[in-house]
């Protein structure tokens, strides 16, 4: 077990290195733009199409229309 927590200890101790040099910065993100969902839950035409926008990803059949 102390393996394991030793890991996340060093992980821990790496993120608030970063953070108090500023080279990594926290932000909260709301669930309504958690671009992970995308990937992960069926979503509804208009939402799926507002995930793909954000990504900057683009559909080639309707972008001609």
């Amino acid at each position: 077990m102390h393996s394991r927590t030793k890991h996340i200890e060093i992980r821990h101790h790496f993120l608030r290195e970063h953070i108090s040099n500023g080279t990594c910065e926290i932000k909260f993100i709301g669930t309504d733009l958690q671009l992970a969902y995308l990937f992960r839950k069926p979503l509804a035409k208009d939402r799926f199409n507002f995930m793909l926008n954000e990504l900057g990803i683009i559909n080639v059949n309707c972008a001609s229309q």
